[in-house]
């Protein structure tokens, strides 16, 4: 009875996350445009904040604008969440989660955006800086990215898809290698051998001939031992040495 009223609690659990799941990222949507607005007017000393004193409203500008960051970062998480669980379905695991990190970073940018505006920082002048590092960063981390955008690439072409037999033939991996695919990740596709599991860059994969294993091969593979001759099999009767009978 204990492990039965455990699960039950576990998926109640789950059923009201899941029926939360939007509401939360709404709320919080709501609060931080609310304390976005209130922040700017008390900043400018306008609206519900121009009879109070420019000291007092400078901090209340700041209060509001990190609480701005705070409900702002909650709504974007618990959107890309909430995506990811509802495209996952229909698109798959791989291209739920590329949804729910594309709603993710431009929900964090842009809230990072705002916030420092909020602030009055002078946003142009950091995007001037930051583009000249972002080059420095990308030259850097060049070999990570090339296998997301990779990964991206595989995921809208779909060369494959998971659970295909499949062959790939490149020099970097050691001539031809034959396997299943069991998960195409943002960086790594991971791919069954029979004997172990791969993880191969993304990068390596895209440049790599694809295609299915050929049928004569999968056949002489899966053929039984009486009629392909592997070894382990049962031995074929040899004819008996002539002799007197």
């Amino acid at each position: 009875m204990q492990n039965g009223r455990q699960i039950d609690l576990s998926a109640q659990v789950k059923r009201v996350k899941r029926r939360t799941g939007p509401w939360k990222a709404i709320i919080a949507l709501l609060f931080a445009i609310a304390a976005g607005v209130l922040s700017h007017q008390a900043r400018h000393d306008s609206g519900v904040f121009s009879a109070t004193n420019g000291t007092t409203n400078q901090l209340i500008a700041a209060g509001l604008a990190v609480a701005f960051l705070i409900f702002g970062s909650v709504a974007t998480y618990s959107l890309a969440g909430k995506v990811r669980e509802l495209l996952q379905p229909k698109l798959g695991t791989a291209h739920a989660a590329v949804a729910g990190y594309a709603i993710l970073i431009i929900g964090a940018f842009t809230t990072l955006v705002i916030t420092l505006e909020l602030f009055g920082v002078p946003v142009g002048q950091l995007v001037l800086g930051g583009a000249l590092t972002s080059v420095f960063v990308g030259i850097a981390a060049q070999q990570a990215l090339s296998n997301v955008f990779a990964g991206l690439v595989l995921l809208f072409a779909r060369p494959f898809q998971v659970g295909d037999a499949i062959r790939l033939q490149a020099g970097a991996l050691g001539g031809t290698l034959d396997g299943i695919v069991t998960d195409i990740g943002i960086t790594y596709v991971r791919f069954d051998t029979g004997g172990s599991v791969m993880s191969i860059p993304n990068s390596q994969v895209l440049n790599a001939i694809v295609g299915p294993i050929p049928p004569d091969e999968e056949d002489a593979e899966t053929a039984p031992d009486g009629k392909s001759g592997t070894p382990g099999g049962p031995e074929h009767s040899q004819p008996r040495p002539g002799g007197p009978t």
